[in-house]
């Protein structure tokens, strides 16, 4: 081992998967479902992350409980159909996304994870359908955390594995998972293929990222700076 663990944890939608399309679609499906006007795509795809049921207030904060609960039952019904319809296709891999898992996973000092607003049965799904299955070592998921970007999913990872705040990473495409990161003394890498623009994440992150590849060294530069 060439130096103390790191712990590198990746967001799903938005980081590691692109599934803005079946989003988009199972939100609409969700707003129809209570014959509300839907969100327009930019609103949709900015909660990208949350909650879903934080989502659903934030995106229609005008109805009230039943319907929001009603439009979370509608939303994950849509997206259970369509990702059993579509497969690994649902939630495409992002080009380089599993090439750079393989790499980082083969290094002895990194510990993998993933804090997602997914379920564990959504994850379970997803990871089924790509392979992914055994890669990460702590896998956080909405089921068991407030949404994001409350700390919780990063404490609990960290608390998993035994590794402190100065040597964990958040990977991710949005604001929340930055502030997330930044809430639980961790640092976060920003991604600019995601579901909020670029220019959000840069006075939140350590480090914006254009692809995949790039990653590795981030890292390496990233834990020079820690003593």
């Amino acid at each position: 081992m060439s130096g103390p663990l790191r712990l590198i944890l990746f967001d799903v939608d938005g980081t590691l998967v692109d599934s803005q399309g079946d989003i988009v679609a199972s939100m609409t499906a969700a707003f129809d479902a209570v014959g509300h006007p839907v969100p327009a795509r930019d609103a949709v795809l900015g909660i990208v992350g949350l909650s879903l049921e934080v989502a659903m207030t934030r995106l229609a904060p005008g109805l009230g409980v039943r319907d929001h609960d009603m439009m979370v039952t509608a939303y994950k019904d849509s997206y259970v159909g369509l990702r059993a319809a579509k497969g690994a296709a649902s939630s495409p891999l992002y080009p380089g996304a599993l090439a750079v898992l393989e790499a980082l996973g083969g290094r002895d000092e990194y510990l993998l994870g993933v804090a997602t607003g997914k379920s564990r049965r959504g994850l379970d799904a997803l990871f089924d359908s790509h392979g992914l299955r055994g890669r990460f070592v702590t896998e956080q998921v909405a089921d068991h955390h407030p949404s994001k970007p409350h700390p919780s999913m990063v404490l609990a990872a960290m608390a998993e594995t035994g590794i402190d705040p100065a040597h964990t990473v958040v990977v991710g495409d949005t604001v929340f998972d930055m502030e997330m990161a930044r809430a639980a003394g961790a640092r976060g890498i920003g991604v600019s293929w995601g579901y909020h623009p670029a220019r959000d994440l840069q006075g939140q992150a350590v480090r914006v990222i254009d692809s995949f590849d790039a990653l590795p060294l981030c890292l390496d530069e990233l834990w020079e700076s820690v003593a």
